[in-house]
């Protein structure tokens, strides 16, 4: 017979967004939780990462909302030399640790079930002993849907043949024999990642090879970051944005304009992106990437054999002592839309473009303060990971429409600027610095705002009639 517990709230995944959910819940009402997950530490798909894999963004707005991570210094060396912290994938685990045994469970008010498989409808067996137990909760939160995938557990989907050295980010630090040449396969963030560790390490540029089956549009991390230094610099990328959309007569002629001004970054000037993952780099970091020369731009790998790689639209040479770098598993994979809140049971989804911390925590404080699911739908519209360039028009409208939502209701207004996870609302008054003031940004923003979102609607509306 199956035991029997009970809990008001049965979190699945002990991942970022379960552990932000729990966080707020534990924070702002005197709820029960059970966590339950496969691993065995808290952190999700950060334990499967690559040693040198970093933050994309800042740490002191990542995480929990009650918990610091990092120092809140900055960078003095490297590509992001003088913008704040970027946490390991090591710090990233640890401090999620530490979230689940020095602030969770001392509270007795959760209950971690680790090594430990969900069944559904309440049953939870444990993956070591066999055992299983049937959790009675009022609600049961699916913390697993958006579906992060790194490469170390998940296989490349072209085929590999036998003798070929292919290897996921995690294995370039085990390189003991210098090979022929690396070829990094893929064009997201842990290509890039995997690019610029290369070149840190003294590859020469010219022994690199990169397969990009689609270029993406950048964000310049510079004008993603928190504290008062930067709140000028960051709203005015925000007002110059709204200004550039508003403005503009045609889809291309907007993204020409944010491209001069740095709204936007490419790799290859002469190449015009059709990708849009949310991926940030410093100007430093893009100069480092463009040594690589030596970019192939023919579709996806379809097959490595010991001589040869087949891509859709053609082959190239290889070799047995190259070694190949699998980056192509999908860490932001675009799922359906679903309600969050859905009778008992509430699926963890964006709220902002790949935010998915600072949206967990949103939506366990509106699940804690508001009542009826309507009004909790209202609040928490779905923001789905982006993937091309119209998906930059969705995203930038719809995390539009959702501020002016939020800031429209007092509390949440309230709630926005004392979050240590919202980069944006709670970074602090702008300086008053040798550009604009604080309220003529603000004014331009707001004049500009129906402008721009109109063209935006238009130019997306017009984009799925071609598409």
């Amino acid at each position: 017979m199956n035991k029997k517990a009970s809990s008001d709230y049965l979190v699945v995944g002990a991942g970022a967004m379960g552990m932000a959910f729990t966080d707020v819940l534990m924070t702002e009402t005197d709820a029960t939780v059970t966590i339950v997950d496969r691993r065995s530490h808290p952190g999700g798909h950060w334990n499967d990462s690559y040693p040198f894999v970093r933050l994309h963004q800042p740490s002191s707005f990542y995480g929990v909302n009650s918990r610091d991570l990092g120092n809140d210094t900055k960078d003095f060396v490297g590509g992001n030399a003088g913008l704040y912290e970027l946490a390991s994938g090591t710090e990233v685990v640890a401090y999620f640790d530490q979230v689940m045994y020095q602030q969770f469970l001392p509270t007795g008010r959760v209950r971690y079930m680790p090594t430990s498989e969900y069944l559904g409808h309440g049953r939870i067996r444990d993956l070591i002993a066999g055992t299983e137990v049937v959790v009675d909760a009022q609600k049961t939160v699916d913390a697993t849907y958006m579906n992060v995938t790194v490469p170390a557990v998940t296989a490349p989907k072209y085929e590999v043949m036998e003798g070929v050295h292919c290897v996921p980010p995690n294995e370039l630090p085990n390189i003991t024999n210098t090979p022929d040449g690396y070829v990094v396969i893929g064009g997201g963030k842990t290509a890039i990642d995997s690019c610029l560790w290369l070149l840190n390490n003294n590859v020469n540029p010219k022994t690199i090879r990169w397969v990009v089956p689609r270029d993406q549009w950048m964000l310049d991390r510079a004008y993603i970051q928190p504290g008062p230094e930067f709140a000028d610099r960051v709203m005015l990328r925000q007002v110059e944005t709204m200004e550039i959309a508003a403005a503009s007569v045609s889809l291309d002629q907007m993204f020409d304009r944010l491209l001069e001004k740095g709204v936007l970054l490419q790799l290859d000037p002469a190449v015009r992106p059709t990708m849009y993952r949310c991926c940030t780099v410093t100007l430093a970091e893009l100069h480092e990437l463009q040594r690589i020369r030596n970019v192939v731009r023919r579709g996806r790998v379809q097959q490595i054999g010991l001589h040869r790689i087949d891509l859709d639209d053609a082959s190239i040479p290889t070799s047995p002592n190259t070694v190949h770098v699998d980056c192509t598993a999908d860490g932001l994979a675009r799922r359906p839309i679903r309600p969050i809140f859905e009778g008992g049971l509430l699926t963890l989804q964006t709220v902002r473009t790949c935010q998915q911390v600072f949206s967990a925590a949103f939506i366990a404080h509106v699940e804690a303060t508001y009542e009826g699911e309507v009004v909790k739908n209202e609040l928490c519209k779905v923001v789905p990971h982006p993937d091309d360039t119209l998906d930059w028009v969705r995203t930038t409208m719809e995390n539009a429409l959702n501020s002016i939502r939020w800031n429209a209701d007092p509390g949440l207004k309230t709630w926005l600027s004392n979050a240590r996870l919202d980069g944006f609302s709670g970074r602090g008054a702008p300086r008053q610095s040798a550009g604009p003031s604080g309220d003529d940004l603000l004014r331009r923003l707001r004049e500009s705002m129906p402008g721009a979102l109109e063209k935006l609607a238009t130019y997306l509306d017009e984009g799925r009639t071609v598409n």
